[in-house]
């Protein structure tokens, strides 16, 4: 794999204690596996899920190095994205320092494909008919 390329990938979101609120985390997850089959892709969360740091413990052993973790949030603002990310990051950095984690700066639901997605499904959901 090239360099700038990572060994994995994980998608790191908020969680939650009701189990079908992670779905469409998983669920886009299973897209990426397909689309990128040599490249593990997994999902942690800042609670109620599999943590960072146990996903990293696995990666690790697995013998992966680059690892790509992308915030799941659909803003940028609040605490968790400008402040708990990073600083968990860094922590499972310290943790796991055979790793490089590179956290993807701000929030998923800031890029213009994830917008654009959006308008589409919430057009659909009013009833607009799209070409």
């Amino acid at each position: 794999m090239s360099d700038h390329y990572p060994d994995a990938i994980v998608l790191l979101a908020h969680g939650s204690p009701d189990p079908d609120w992670i779905v469409p985390v998983e669920a886009t997850a299973a897209l990426m596996r397909a689309r990128e089959p040599g490249t593990p892709v997994h999902t942690a969360c800042l609670e109620h899920g599999r943590s960072l740091d146990e996903v990293a413990t696995e990666l690790a052993a697995a013998g992966l190095v680059r690892v790509a973790v992308i915030p799941m949030f659909l803003s940028p603002g609040g605490k968790h994205v400008k402040r708990d990310l990073p600083a968990l990051v860094a922590r499972v950095q310290q943790q796991h320092p055979a790793l490089t984690l590179r956290l993807s700066p701000g929030a998923i639901g800031t890029d213009l494909p994830v917008l654009d997605a959006l308008a589409g499904a919430a057009l659909h959901r009013a009833g607009v008919d799209l070409p």
